[in-house]
């Protein structure tokens, strides 16, 4: 009897305690996940738009912990204006250079939430070879059972803006240009199975 009392008062403490947050690992699906860029062409003659067509990472969220982090890559050889010339020019040693820096990365962990919805995160971006601080605020964040997939698929639509100077990347702006970049991120990851 006495070896019941306190067996009863374990299970009983243990079942009083709040479930552990498990975090939960998304890949970024490629097909659907493409940042997009606006920025300045000849000091507000019109603005040029494009995307990057190549991007993988990892995120991993616990939504109940209010926690969790990003990893990020994108390959800047997949640039993309709708316009082959700028497409090569974008890659070329005096803007991106390609060849030197293939990769821009961002590296997070996500700062706010919104219930368990994340709001915001905050990390290191690399480009050029420059990495600095960077927030991205996320709106729109949405998981659902995914129709074709059959696991869960969880989807934002994430923006930022940045001084491009700052990462080195200076074309054009002892012409003029304004070095202002606004950065909007359609993203959709899959839950590992």
């Amino acid at each position: 009897m006495k070896l019941v009392s306190p067996l009863l008062f374990a299970a009983a403490t243990v079942l009083a305690l709040p479930a552990v947050a498990a975090p939960v690992t998304y890949d970024i699906d490629p097909s659907h996940t493409y940042p997009s860029f606006e920025a300045d062409h000849m000091g507000g003659l019109s603005t040029w738009r494009g995307k990057f067509n190549r991007t993988s990472g990892v995120i991993v969220l616990d939504r109940a912990a209010h926690s969790g982090t990003i990893d990020i890559t994108v390959q800047i050889d997949s640039i993309d204006f709708g316009h082959d010339e700028m497409n090569r020019h974008a890659v070329a040693a005096d803007i991106f250079d390609a060849a030197r820096y293939p990769t821009a990365t961002f590296k997070g962990r996500f700062t706010k939430f919104d219930g368990d919805r994340p709001d915001e995160a905050e990390g290191e971006f690399t480009l050029r070879g420059v990495t600095r601080t960077l927030k991205l605020d996320i709106d729109d964040f949405k998981c659902m059972q995914h129709p074709m997939e059959k696991r869960e698929v969880c989807g934002a639509d994430v923006s930022t803006s940045f001084n491009r100077g700052d990462y080195g990347l200076d074309f054009g702006l002892d012409m003029g240009f304004k070095p202002k970049v606004e950065l909007e991120i359609q993203v959709e990851a899959l839950r590992r199975p």
